[in-house]
């Protein structure tokens, strides 16, 4: 029985204006919402006070690229990875360690990553995971006949290979020469060959730049297709071969591209429009069809995709992303899933060049809202079956299926429950033995992983919500995940960090990789630790929305009550409100901040947090009882700039002694951070040795030992992105000589011996023993992805990446 919008409203304790917003932005219907747990259900509208999210989030990352012109330079990341192999090929006995960390000599060629030497290993970097929870996954391969042999796209985390049908995950290769991979095509001639495309061109959150097309020919060993190493192909988003292997179709954020000579050096553009989508017809070679990526267009080709018509799209003019896939039943059948306002179902029978639009309506009779909010990120459709053309199964926020060609669809999993699939679908994938009777696996990639279910036909087919009949995880060690931030606790071990849409997890030692748990939903950000009490951990939602958990990490937020920002859950009015003043941040109630902001714990007294919006806040009642009308007390101890704070840091020893720097390269001292009104002083802008860079400053790292000895980083692809003083900022030196020139997003200071620095940039990790005047060649590990924050647990470097989760190496012996 349907419920009606002032039911729920009801039964939810909200307000009945928020039904149909809800609805349509999570992509569900009544019934799913009227089983959601109150506390996801408050997390839903806490999203939705965040209507701009998709632009900010892109946006974050972006900055974090330009250079002091406010662009980014084509090419950049391949440029510098070019530069880092010519220095290594240069260099005639790389050292095997470089300050405690693997540095051997390099393989030869572009995107190979380093040899172990003198006996070194990559196992003197152990991975920590997380094994459990995967992350964005937008491409699988199945070998045809060896179907448990699979490869996985991991957004930022590279191609993985399971010889077991997912049962365990490895790595091709750390070192390819982008890990941004968003795509994956195997040679249906040839399946040793596959192709994987790298770059994301669906603007979302934190959208990564490729590098080209990359081949294998054994199933192994990769290497670049030079020829697309180039603008037109730094974001590939989906690729196509023919049943032959002769042709290869890339669709690419610039328009699609054709190539048919045996050694892939000549790619022809065929089509100037952006698209998120190609496919060959799996029975003629000759037919093709084409999705655009927000032109709201489909395309057809009838010569093996040398020329391109306009596909005729029934109803009402489309918008937005355009996802296509082939009745495997029937390939004049073609299904077009269309972004419009939250989702809308359309079927061709002439083979993609007309198309009709279905009712898509949901189980209650009314228009399904399957994409949610955001079909121009998770955005999927199927029609793999080869006895039923009628059977489609669509993926947005989750899946739905239907058996009468899109005219009625039923949800069949469920974002929320744990014995589901994650949200966010962006690949479905038959099994090779897919027949619709006694084979009926099919693969799903989203932003938790892979998943499959072994049966589609039976598979989240329970009378109502929630859907986890016939679902499995397959993220046996997957580890793609893409954090932002971690932090770690020396007395207990364990570890937490700020997950890309997997929210802040808790990774307990005694449970090793795969007992990693979520203990706060929705994008995770910065992250903290009490060092003197283990129960305490502090994370962020978006815009310096600062939550605390005080169970050791031992549990997930239920109430909403978390948060120490200010925010708190509201009954009386049935919506997320504010505290007065002082018990809030107010630039993280008027997202005043970073979309993931900085804040840190004073080292030397846990009760202190300092938080970077537009004006730089503190508390020094962190631990403070939390109320609907008190909790920890905020004040602004730095004005606003006119920029917004990216990095601080506070002297260990000295709380008095701040640095805060800004997305504009700005940079203030003060060495009095305790006082009322602590007087600040730009630095690094006169004097003999001033701080050149005008972008966005990422780190402020302090020397343990020299209180004046301070490291920043910038971003951008520039070759200065390191800086030093050793008088508190009145001159400064550049270190960056022989680094790649890439955003350098961390820095580390060995605890005792202050001469060793590591640094965390967009294409790994580096080492100086000599106080940074000279940089390793490459590295051993963790890998060639960015690695965005370090930190020291004793002496124990963890390595926080974006893309492949996290990494810890102990430098104590050194």
């Amino acid at each position: 029985m349907a419920i009606s919008d002032e039911e729920l409203a009801r039964a939810k304790e909200i307000r009945v204006e928020q039904v149909p917003l809800l609805r349509r932005s999570r992509g569900v219907t009544n019934e799913t919402l009227q089983r959601l747990p109150d506390a996801a259900v408050r997390r839903a509208l806490r999203r939705l006070n965040y209507p701009d999210l998709p632009n900010a989030r892109r946006l974050f990352r972006l900055d974090q690229e330009r250079g002091d012109d406010g662009t980014v330079p084509a090419h950049a990341q391949g440029t510098a990875l070019d530069r880092m192999h010519a220095r290594l090929a240069a260099e005639e006995a790389p050292p095997a360690r470089t300050a405690g960390v693997p540095t051997g000599a390099a393989r030869e060629g572009l995107g190979a990553g380093p040899t172990p030497t003198a006996g070194m290993q990559l196992a003197a970097w152990e991975w920590l995971g997380p094994g459990n929870i995967g992350g964005r996954t937008r491409g699988i391969a199945i070998h045809p006949e060896e179907p448990r042999r699979m490869w996985a796209a991991g957004a930022g985390g590279g191609v993985w290979h399971t010889e077991d049908g997912g049962a365990q995950w490895a790595p091709v290769d750390d070192f390819l020469g982008n890990l941004a991979c968003s795509c994956l095509a195997m040679d249906p001639g040839d399946p040793s060959t596959i192709y994987v495309g790298t770059g994301e061109g669906f603007s979302n959150s934190d959208a990564l730049r490729g590098n080209g097309v990359f081949r294998t020919t054994d199933g192994v060993n990769w290497a670049p297709i030079t020829a697309t190493q180039t603008t037109d192909f730094r974001a590939v988003t989906r690729m196509a071969v023919s049943s032959t292997g002769e042709v290869v179709l890339a669709a690419t954020t610039t328009g699609l591209f054709r190539c048919s000579d045996e050694e892939r050096k000549i790619w022809t553009q065929v089509l100037d429009v952006p698209l998120g989508t190609v496919l060959f017809d799996p029975t003629d070679d000759d037919l093709a069809v084409a999705g655009a990526l927000e032109a709201g267009a489909a395309f057809v080709s009838s010569d093996g995709g040398r020329t391109w018509q306009t596909a005729t799209p029934g109803g009402n003019p489309w918008s937005g992303r355009v996802e296509l896939a082939y009745a495997a039943a029937d390939p004049g059948i073609v299904y077009a899933s269309v972004q419009m306002t939250s989702g809308r179902i359309y079927r061709s029978t002439d083979g993609g060049r007309t198309y009709r639009l279905r009712k898509t309506l949901d189980s209650s009779g009314q228009m399904a809202n399957y994409l949610g909010d955001q079909g121009w990120y998770g955005n999927a459709v199927w029609a793999g079956d080869p006895t039923d053309g009628n059977l489609v199964v669509l993926g947005g926020v989750d899946l739905w299926r239907s058996t009468d060609g899109g005219d009625h669809i039923t949800e069949i999993s469920t974002w929320w429950a744990p014995g589901s699939v994650h949200a966010d679908h962006h690949t479905i994938v038959s099994h090779p033995g897919y027949d619709g009777a006694n084979n009926r696996t099919v693969f799903f990639g989203n932003d938790g992983g892979v998943f499959t279910a072994q049966d589609l036909a039976q598979t989240g087919t329970e009378q109502e919500p929630p859907f986890v009949d016939g679902w499995t995880e397959l993220d046996n060690n997957y580890g793609v995940t893409q954090f932002y931030s971690g932090a770690g606790n020396r007395l207990s071990g364990k570890i937490v960090g700020g997950a890309q849409d997997n929210g802040t997890l808790c990774f307990d030692p005694a449970q090793g990789t795969e007992g990693w748990q979520q203990i706060f939903g929705g994008d995770g950000g910065w992250c903290a630790s009490d060092p003197g009490d283990p129960q305490v951990f502090y994370g962020e939602y978006v815009f310096l929305n600062i939550h605390r958990n005080t169970d050791s990490g031992a549990s997930d937020d239920t109430e909403g009550d978390r948060y120490i920002s200010g925010q708190f859950w509201n009954a009386a009015i049935r919506e997320w409100d504010w505290k007065p003043l002082p018990f809030r941040i107010p630039d993280a109630m008027t997202n005043q901040a970073l979309f993931i902001a900085p804040f840190a714990l004073d080292p030397n007294e846990p009760d202190r947090i300092l938080a970077g919006g537009l004006s730089l806040w503190r508390t020094d009642n962190a631990k403070e009882a939390n109320t609907p009308t008190s909790g920890p007390s905020w004040r602004a101890v730095k004005p606003s700039a006119g920029s917004k704070i990216s990095a601080l840091a506070v002297a260990p020893g000295n709380s008095d002694l701040i640095w805060v720097g800004h997305v504009n390269g700005m940079l203030f001292r003060t060495v009095n951070g305790t006082a009322t009104t602590p007087a600040w002083s730009r630095v690094g802008v006169t004097g003999p040795g001033p701080l050149r860079p005008r972008r966005y400053l990422t780190c402020v790292t302090l020397d343990p030992a020299e209180p004046d000895t301070a490291y920043v980083a910038f971003g951008g692809f520039e070759p200065d992105n390191l800086w030093v003083t050793h008088d508190g900022g009145a001159t400064w030196t550049q270190l960056a000589q022989t680094l790649p020139d890439v955003p350098v997003r961390a820095v580390a200071v060995h605890p005792r011996n202050t001469a060793f620095l590591y640094c965390g940039t967009e294409v790994g990790l580096f080492a100086s023993d000599d106080g940074g005047t000279n940089w390793s060649a490459a590295n051993e590990g963790p890998t060639n992805c960015s690695v965005d924050q370090l930190f020291w647990m004793d002496e124990t470097l963890v390595s926080v990446t974006h893309g492949r989760g996290m990494f810890r190496i102990d430098l104590s012996t050194v």
